[in-house]
């Protein structure tokens, strides 16, 4: 029965069956995606363990085409000839459109002016019709309501359905069965079909086990959902993570987190790029903003862990190379291993060596070094200068930035590992 304030129960929505009779249709799809334990980031940590679940290498990038697929193949006949069309700026796009060529079903995805090319260019690639529309998700949204309403197509939610649901889940099946020692499992939360699966699996299996769900700052909606005891949206995101940048959890959603999700707590961008940073470089993967989240919050200590054995999902790697190199670079900033620092010499270029030698002699990566353009704050009988270099860490950094300082005519202006 539905509770008092008329929202339905978790049970209602998704059951461990529901989820169980997905992965059968799933068996021959998805990829089973490893469970990568990093001793690193346990001792960071002070956790008995820590397991990664890596749905960046699942089919699409992400752990998406679960939910699609499971709810594509689920279609009757006569929605499976008219078509689906679903609304997305990235992950649930590329699900959609593979899950509908899998199943042999024509699809449109609408998809908001910003998504990036590389992602509209995948999307397309596995058989969609992507159709651009709106400057924001919530646009998108409207206008895939508007063509389903008027073309007779079958609306594929990104989150609030029971079978979007009950195929993410199965991400949690994997994960107790690859890692039964799990105390706590970690996941991202942007519209909550993730999480909600995951827990359904986790909660049915050993009531113990706790579910922490992770949002960015510039999109913590789902904490005072739960607090106020109903959907709180959000006027507007800001946030890196687009992956996860939603403005609110929806009826099903709500439903199950607030009966089997134990806490939810947020993180900064710049602590989600230092996550970014330290999986690429200790675990040898590449993470979008959202998949790494959850990492973040363990990082961070947002997630108590201690002495607990923690899986991590981390469930998305769509990024290009561009924005991952720039996520890196400030998370890398975060955990004070990389500095950018604009000095002013008496000596130009004469200067140079001076600071070179300084470099060297410290052992830091220099990423650039450069004659920077004048200001109005500049003194006029010096040159600016702008390095950007790397090392260990931020005692090392201070120790290259008072060398610099040092020199005989030159002078440290500004830098980043001050702030």
């Amino acid at each position: 029965m539905s509770s008092d304030d008329g929202i339905p129960t978790a049970d209602e929505i998704v059951t461990l069956d529901d989820v169980e009779a997905a992965r059968e249709r799933l068996s021959e799809v998805v990829h089973r995606t490893p469970l990568d334990r990093s001793t690193t980031f346990a001792e960071t940590t002070g956790a008995a363990s820590v397991g990664l679940k890596l749905e960046n290498v699942q089919r699409t990038g992400s752990f998406k085409i679960r939910g699609a697929y499971n709810k594509i193949s689920r279609l009757p006949a006569e929605s499976r000839e008219r078509g689906v069309v679903a609304s997305s700026a990235g992950n649930h796009a590329q699900g959609v459109a593979l899950a509908g060529r899998l199943c042999d079903v024509e699809t449109t995805v609408v998809v908001p002016e910003v998504t990036p090319a590389a992602k509209i260019d995948a999307t397309r690639g596995y058989g969609a019709e992507v159709v651009v529309e709106g400057d924001i998700y919530e646009e998108s949204y409207r206008h895939a309501l508007d063509l389903a309403d008027e073309q007779g197509l079958e609306f594929v939610h990104p989150f609030d359905d029971q079978e979007i649901i009950a195929g993410q889940g199965t991400v949690g099946l994997e994960l107790v069965e690859q890692y039964p020692e799990l105390d706590t499992a970690v996941v991202a939360i942007g519209g909550g079909g993730l999480v909600s699966g995951i827990a359904t699996v986790l909660k049915a299996r050993d009531s113990d086990t706790r579910v922490v769900g992770v949002q960015p700052e510039g999109a913590a909606h789902a904490k005072p959902s739960l607090e106020r005891g109903e959907i709180h949206e959000l006027s507007g995101v800001d946030t890196v993570a687009e992956g996860i940048a939603d403005t609110r959890l929806l009826e099903k959603t709500f439903a199950v987190v607030r009966e089997r999700v134990d806490d939810v707590v947020s993180v900064s961008d710049r602590e989600t790029s230092a996550a970014v940073a330290l999986l690429a470089e200790r675990a040898k993967t590449v993470a979008e903003a959202a998949g790494a989240a959850p990492l973040a919050a363990v990082l961070s200590g947002a997630v108590d862990v201690e002495d607990e054995h923690v899986g991590v999902v981390v469930s998305g790697g769509n990024v290009n190379l561009t924005e991952h190199a720039e996520l890196a670079q400030a998370g890398l900033s975060e955990l004070g291993r990389y500095v950018e620092v604009r000095l002013a010499v008496a000596d130009w270029p004469g200067d140079l060596a001076a600071v070179t030698e300084v470099f060297e002699t410290h052992g830091v990566e220099v990423e650039r070094l450069e004659r920077a353009r004048r200001t109005a704050t500049d003194d006029p009988n010096r040159t600016p200068i702008t390095a950007a270099v790397a090392g260990s860490g931020p005692d090392h950094l201070a120790e290259v930035l008072a060398a610099l300082d040092a020199l005989d005519g030159v002078a440290v202006v500004d830098d980043d590992l001050r702030e």
